[in-house]
């Protein structure tokens, strides 16, 4: 039976956004989880990192924990969220920490961020914690200030639809203080993390990105509020229909990266995005263009394929049939010495698209 017709609530997202680990997201959750307790509220634990914090542990006396699953992988034993036991269990609100965790093979989800959308469905509210670098759409970005691919990410809509964002704050010079006293990680842990990814460089910039995550999120809301005016709810849709954004797919391991730059722009103009491959008659790269589509369908980026001998022609029509005001495009690939001298398909598309703005990214190795 669906949610509607049932009648049942929908359960509320309240998710502490940090930007490094030991920042005090999964203690600000505790805290406020003992003050709803105190307030009478069924509340229970549904999934608990200590990574051996006495004052984080501290935090969860009192509170019912959902014990753990154990599954069985490769030979070795690994320990989930309970899923299915939360939802038997029926609690008001669950705990949930690591947000954008991976599952063991075996697990009914993937990730542990369709976990809480089962409990959510069920009208269970949820608590629960990430940091900023496992964002989808700041994947490359992260990387290219870390030199840390980040492989455990959350779609961006997926943070969008929650019911709040709290921005869990600490100076980079604090949590790195934090990581001297071995508050964090053991000492020999820290020494290593502070030498590598906890530089005071690295958490700065990761910082700033969750600073800027959190006031988009604010102005986003506040644009949609349902307290504005009528004029004003007109005039926010009609800006968010006036931009719309094309991303030009190829089957080249770059189109990744194009697809996160134009998603994160679109997300913060509130435009509609949209994403297309023009196939030749080789149709090359075919599996892993499907890829490529695969990940931006999975981002709720509408996908299109075109056959079509002229890419440049097919690309600018397509966009000026589709009201597309900006075109996302890789680098063209080095033409041959016999062509050297003739236009590239991105040359081509500027000329041809001359009443749309033309983004051509850069290949970051």
């Amino acid at each position: 039976m669906s949610e509607a017709a049932s009648g049942a609530r929908r359960g509320r997202l309240k998710l502490y956004l940090g930007y490094a680990a030991g920042v005090g997201k999964t203690y600000r959750m505790l805290d406020e989880a003992q003050a709803l307790r105190a307030q009478g509220s069924d509340i229970v634990i549904g999934y608990f990192e200590p990574h051996g914090r006495a004052e984080t542990i501290a935090k969860t006396e009192g509170l019912e924990v959902v014990p753990r699953r154990t599954i069985e992988y490769a030979g070795t034993k690994f320990e989930e969220m309970d899923t299915e036991a939360i939802l038997r269990r029926k609690p008001a609100v669950a705990l949930v920490d690591e947000f954008a965790h991976t599952n063991v093979p075996g697990s009914s989800h993937t990730k542990r961020w369709q976990d809480v959308d089962e409990l959510l469905k069920a009208g269970i509210d949820v608590l629960a914690t990430m940091n900023v670098q496992h964002l989808e759409s700041l994947n490359d970005q992260v990387w290219n200030v870390t030199g840390v691919r980040v492989r455990e990410t959350v779609p961006d809509w997926v943070v969008d639809e929650a019911d709040e964002v709290v921005f869990v704050d600490l100076t980079p010079r604090a949590l790195r203080n934090r990581l001297e006293r071995g508050v964090v990680y053991g000492h020999e842990k820290a020494k290593r993390a502070m030498d590598n990814f906890f530089t005071e460089a690295n958490l700065a910039a990761l910082r700033e990105m969750a600073m800027r995550h959190t006031a988009h999120e604010v102005e986003d809301r506040l644009h949609t509020a349902p307290a504005a005016g009528p004029q004003d709810q007109a005039g926010t849709a009609s800006a968010a229909r006036a931009e719309r954004i094309l991303i030009c797919l190829t089957g080249r391991p770059s189109a990744a990266m194009l697809i996160r730059r134009g998603k994160r722009v679109a997300d913060y103009l509130q435009a509609d995005c949209v994403a297309i491959h023009v196939a030749g008659d080789a149709h090359r790269d075919r599996e892993a263009v499907e890829r490529h589509m695969s990940f931006a369908r999975n981002l709720r980026i509408e996908t299109h394929v075109v056959e079509a001998g002229d890419p440049a022609r097919a690309i600018s029509e397509f966009a000026r049939s589709h009201r597309v005001t900006q075109i996302f495009m890789g680098r063209s690939t080095p033409q041959p010495w016999w062509k050297l001298g003739a236009e590239t398909l991105v040359q081509r598309v500027v000329r041809q698209a001359r009443d749309m703005q033309v983004t051509i990214v850069a290949e970051r190795r």
